[in-house]
């Protein structure tokens, strides 16, 4: 997803270029970026759509090497012509005024010189400036980079370019007007990109300040990528403190091989020598996010056991780089480590999912104890920590992400950026609730409740039944530009939003238990979690609705077929309809080998949790959303949903973006999707 947000800034840039050309002819007006409510705006006083596209987005953080600052950038985005513009801003890190320290853009800010000077990326450029903010000054002799770091001691750097090393068609047959593909293997297409031929290298060179000089692919010749994708997470790369070594993830697969296997290794490369060791070897499941220790000696990272588990329990790890042996220092904690920070050389911060929010923990590598840190109802990460200074992402379902400073003796969470301060005095947001109850077999099953503002217990509300994705992962304090709890609540819904079965965050049994079984223990709780909420003097079970994407869709279109009446509308954004044509179509073939048992043409049990074997007893009005780029569950399942439902006389209706993917990003193309959602719900509950 993020090469693709990449390819949007990209291709703004160059309309803007477009533009500037043509306005020797007729120029075109300047975009005017405004995120101040209008006077109807303010007096509905609660999110709609068009709110949603006035925010600013936090983006990229990071602490000065002493502690005292932190970089942050926002984008704004204009909703009429979908331009983007992001800045950097820097605030003290106790809180204060923040200073804006770009104005033409400027993102992925990071620290170098002893925190005198800050690098940054601007229109493709590698761009510096003072730590001020003045003296912007463009490094010479890097170009076509995606990501970049420059190493502590400030005299290297490395950065990533694709790399063309595969032949089309149009070169093999020297027909460049042609427009094919000739495919031998797969992995050809993923997540929502075609293979260009190319792969994502780490390049390593001199960097004095003004200038990169001397650069090297240390991947040369390899049809690998680092980091992975489909992400490609600078996290995934970091350099030793002395600048000697760059930790890289990658994943040594291709074709077949690729599509069957999450496993990534770990390559630790001496700059010098060019030699290079694996230091997660034999270990067969996902190995990611080195993380050096502040003496260098040591590398801590997350590791998965399990080949083909992309949702094994992701355990903490260190490497000592002097003895080569490995140290799996959670061992017994029953919860996914991510976003490794060291404090120091025995002491390591990191979050996780934990009882619907997240947390910050820390371990000591003496005594491999799990403490927890935080409290809250919020999710906390990713973290930054220097010079004994912890600052953290913050969001809820009730904010959108800001920066917060972590007091890393109390745990206390302090808010620092207050980028949408003026949006949230303007508009009220509805009360959040956690909740347990029983579940048929007798499990506590922990849900959020969101109600509308200016909630009246005396008064009946309709009821949405929210149904997450993933199917792994976790329902946490997030908050989303689309689907959007507090959003959902402001057009007068109740929201139920349980952490069923498979959810992340309550021991990995709880996470593990929905592999095979899609149709079994995690529906049940939707239907517990609903007709618990339905006993409610201020719930109309009369006006209950089931909404969710991707594997919420599958669920959506699973309850569509047994909810015995509870519902009266649902809305299925990207789902699986069809198991057996979904697995013939997908390209993470992993996934669907665990979760679904392995391929049908083995017939395992699974494939009788199919949706469409049930499509007999549709009788429920549907909404179906699909974007035509994307790969994970292609747009067929979504056509074949409807052409069902449409053949069952089911109302129903198929909204398709045509330059969307698994996710909905292009602003108009969003707000068309929020304003058929609701349209949708007010026609068959409200």
């Amino acid at each position: 997803m993020k090469r693709y947000l990449e390819a949007i800034i990209l291709l703004t840039f160059l309309f803007s270029v477009c533009c500037k050309q043509k306005s020797i002819v007729a120029p075109e007006p300047v975009v005017q970026f405004n995120n101040q409510l209008t006077d109807e705006e303010k007096a509905g006083g609660v999110m709609t759509p068009e709110i949603m596209w006035k925010f600013g987005r936090l983006g990229t953080f990071t602490l000065s090497p002493d502690g005292s600052s932190v970089l942050y950038t926002v984008t704004d985005i204009d909703l009429q012509s979908e331009a983007r513009r992001t800045n950097i801003f820097k605030i003290p890190s106790p809180g204060g005024d923040p200073v804006q320290l770009t104005t033409e853009g400027g993102s992925s800010p990071q620290w170098f010189d002893k925190g005198k000077s800050i690098a940054f990326v601007n229109k493709g450029k590698l761009m510096t400036m003072n730590a001020d903010g003045s003296d912007i000054q463009t490094v010479e002799g890097i170009a076509d980079f995606e990501i970049f770091n420059i190493s502590p001691a400030g005299s290297k750097i490395y950065f990533t370019k694709r790399i063309k090393l595969d032949q089309t068609a149009n070169e093999k047959h020297n027909l460049p007007k042609a427009k094919v593909r000739i495919i031998d293997d797969l992995m050809y297409r993923h997540w929502n990109y075609w293979s260009d031929y190319s792969y994502s290298h780490i390049f390593v060179g001199s960097f004095n300040g003004k200038s990169v000089s001397a650069e090297k692919d240390i991947m040369d010749g390899q049809k690998f990528e680092a980091p992975t994708a489909p992400y490609f997470d600078e996290a995934e790369i970091s350099w030793s403190p002395d600048g000697k070594y760059i930790a890289f993830t990658t994943k040594r697969l291709r074709g077949i091989d690729d599509a069957r296997s999450t496993n990534s290794d770990i390559i630790l490369y001496e700059i010098s020598s060019g030699n290079e060791i694996n230091i997660s070897e034999g270990n067969n499941g996902y190995d990611r996010y080195p993380v050096f220790s502040p003496d260098g000696s040591k590398i801590a990272y997350q590791s998965m056991e399990r080949d083909g588990y992309e949702a094994d329990l992701d355990r903490l790890f260190i490497y000592d780089i002097n003895s080569r042996s490995r140290t799996w220092i959670t061992k017994g904690w029953d919860f996914d480590v991510e976003n490794i920070n060291w404090a120091d050389d025995q002491t390591i911060y990191f979050t996780c999912a934990y009882l619907g929010t997240a947390q910050i923990f820390k371990t000591d590598l003496k005594s491999k104890g799990v403490d927890k840190v935080t409290e809250g109802v919020h999710d906390l990460g990713p973290l930054n920590l220097k010079s004994g200074v912890l600052v953290a992402s913050v969001m809820s379902m009730s904010m959108a992400p800001g920066v917060s400073k972590v007091d890393m003796t109390t745990g206390d969470v302090k808010q620092i950026s207050f980028i949408n301060k003026g949006i949230y005095e303007s508009i009220k947001m509805g009360k959040v609730e956690e909740r347990y109850i029983k579940t048929k077999d007798n499990k506590d099953l922990q849900m959020w409740i969101i109600y509308p503002p200016d909630f009246d217990r005396t008064k009946k509300y309709p009821a949405l039944l929210y149904c997450k994705g993933g199917p792994q992962g976790p329902l946490g304090q997030s908050w989303s530009y689309r689907w959007n709890y507090q959003m959902m609540a402001a057009k007068g819904y109740i929201i139920i939003a349980p952490n069923r079965r498979g959810s992340s965050g309550f021991g990995q049994t709880w996470k593990e238990q929905i592999s095979g079984d899609y149709g079994g223990a995690n529906i049940q709780d939707y239907l517990d979690a609903t007709d618990a909420m339905a006993k409610e003097p201020f719930i109309d079970p009369e006006r209950l609705g089931a909404v969710g994407a991707s594997y919420g869709a599958y669920s959506v279109f699973y309850l569509a077929g047994m909810h015995a009446g509870r519902f009266k509308a649902f809305i299925a954004h990207c789902g699986n309809f069809n198991l057996t044509s979904w697995y013939g179509s997908t390209e993470e073939l992993w996934f669907p080998n665990k979760d679904l048992e392995g391929p049908y043409w083995n017939k395992p049990k699974s494939y009788n949790f199919s949706p469409h074997l049930m499509v007999d007893n549709w009788d429920t009005p549907i909404l179906i959303i699909t974007g035509a780029n994307d790969f994970r569950i292609p747009y067929t399942q979504s056509m074949e949903a409807f052409q069902a439902a449409q053949l069952h006389n089911v109302p129903s209706r198929l909204l398709f973006f045509e330059d969307e993917t698994h996710f909905v990003l292009k602003p108009q193309n969003a707000v068309i999707w929020q304003r058929e959602f609701f349209e949708w719900l007010e026609m068959y509950i409200k």
